[in-house]
């Protein structure tokens, strides 16, 4: 990635100094530049599942293409600021020739459509493309819904034109989430982290026109798209890249999928509290580790929720279940002094859990299926500790006072209820003996 950067800029500058005026290149044919979008088709990788759109630029003797998508992994301290929401992406400009074999490789259908441009608008397209370019300029603040390679790319025909473009106002999915969720049908898993990490901030209602995020939504609103003046946006569609089909992997088999194993989970931490509440004993390593895998997720939930720049992932109701608090409940556990404590947390569990259950339905936030028996896994555990936990308090407590009213200073005291003093037959016979007196 690196080394194409370096390339796709050697040769934007190279190309940028020897490039003819705009002067100059209104001098030559009136139809001698075409703008193309291209549109490529998802890939089997995760950052592949949306496909990927660029613009294409040919004639006054250039075949050129203009990507939004250029980032450098090696940047520094990059995965803490993709997390951060601080992530800068780069538009470069390099020969076609070096687009397309990425794609031709993976067996990503590719698909090419000539817009219907005027010279004067292509020209002025072209000009923004070589402005945005400049080292000054060519980076931009990512955001995988609203600032991305498709979006940036219809900002930019939005601009050139002279006439208002005017897309299909019939939006398809309804909600970002529920378009994340079309084209990760296959990767439930990466859904699962998705609805974990972004809130309600991908839940409202959209316009047509913001389904553009996704290249082939982009491609398929472009084609039906038409300018105020009448003239379609779409010359001519044509695939340069026919592919292999459904390039993207094949969809998870149901017993691999995160909701059966949240189902599993549930179940089996249902049988262990119902062996618990038999025993009246609580297997700790069991609750610390669940409690532990809770707070590591909740660790990351809060950071995103109140860290990080991402308007996506704040507010997010799991909050509630999932913050660092389940932390210093694993540990609590193990610590008799700190029971107290552990009980605290474990009833606020149950408090917390019921209510996100009750209340999720008619909340705005849409929840993953698999999240519902993990909070019934949390709700079980959480409400067996304080009911064990409570018991032997209880207990423990009801001995001790006894012992000091007796005067045993702690210990058992004997059980005489019931039985007369002296007890047995040598009670009858005292008693025998007692009345026979005169």
């Amino acid at each position: 990635m690196a080394i194409l950067i370096v390339m796709a800029l050697s040769w934007l500058c190279a190309s940028s100094s020897a490039m003819p005026s705009l002067r100059h290149i209104e001098a030559e044919k009136a139809d001698s530049l075409t703008v193309s979008l291209i549109t490529c088709y998802p890939g089997p990788e995760i950052y592949e599942l949306y496909g990927h759109e660029a613009i294409r630029v040919r004639g006054l003797g250039r075949d050129s293409v203009w990507n939004y998508g250029i980032f450098d992994f090696r940047e520094p301290n990059f995965v803490y600021r993709f997390v951060k929401g601080e992530t800068d992406y780069m538009v470069a400009g390099y020969p076609f020739a070096w687009f397309m074999p990425e794609y031709q490789e993976r067996g990503s259908k590719v698909v090419e459509q000539d817009l219907n441009l005027s010279q004067e608008e292509a020209l002025k397209l072209l000009s923004l493309l070589q402005t945005a370019s400049l080292p000054e300029n060519r980076r931009y603040r990512y955001n995988y819904v609203k600032n991305n390679c498709a979006t940036r790319i219809h900002e930019l025909i939005d601009s050139a034109a002279t006439s208002r473009v005017i897309y299909p106002d019939s939006a398809a999915y309804g909600t970002f989430r529920n378009e994340m969720r079309a084209y990760n049908r296959n990767y439930p898993w990466y859904q699962f982290g998705i609805d974990i990490a972004l809130g309600s901030g991908i839940d409202y209602k959209l316009k047509a026109k913001e389904e553009m995020f996704v290249p082939v939504e982009m491609m398929k609103m472009a084609a039906s798209a038409r300018m105020a003046d009448g003239r379609r946006l779409v010359r001519e569609q044509r695939v340069i890249n026919e592919g292999n089909g459904d390039a993207t992997l094949p969809p998870t088999p149901w017993y691999a999928a995160p909701l059966l194993w949240s189902v599993v989970i549930f179940l089996l931490s249902a049988c262990l509290c119902t062996y618990n509440l038999t025993r009246k004993r609580i297997t700790r390593w069991a609750y610390s580790l669940w409690f532990l895998i809770l707070g590591l997720a909740g660790t990351l939930s809060a950071f995103l929720v109140f860290i990080s720049s991402h308007e996506a992932t704040s507010p997010n109701t799991l909050i509630i279940w999932l913050n660092p608090l389940q932390l210093v409940l694993a540990v609590c556990i193990w610590i008799r002094r700190l029971r107290p404590l552990a009980t605290a947390l474990a009833c606020y569990n149950v408090v917390a859990m019921v209510c996100l259950l009750v209340v999720w339905p008619f909340q705005h936030q849409s929840g993953n299926p698999a999240f519902f028996p993990l909070m019934g896994t949390t709700l079980v555990l959480a409400a067996t500790y304080a009911i064990i936990i409570w018991k032997q308090s209880y207990n423990y407590n009801g001995v001790t006072s006894t012992a000091k009213g007796v005067g045993t200073k702690g210990k058992t005291p004997v059980k005489t209820a019931g039985k007369p003093s002296g007890g047995g037959k040598t009670g009858k016979r005292n008693i025998k003996k007692g009345t026979s007196s005169k």
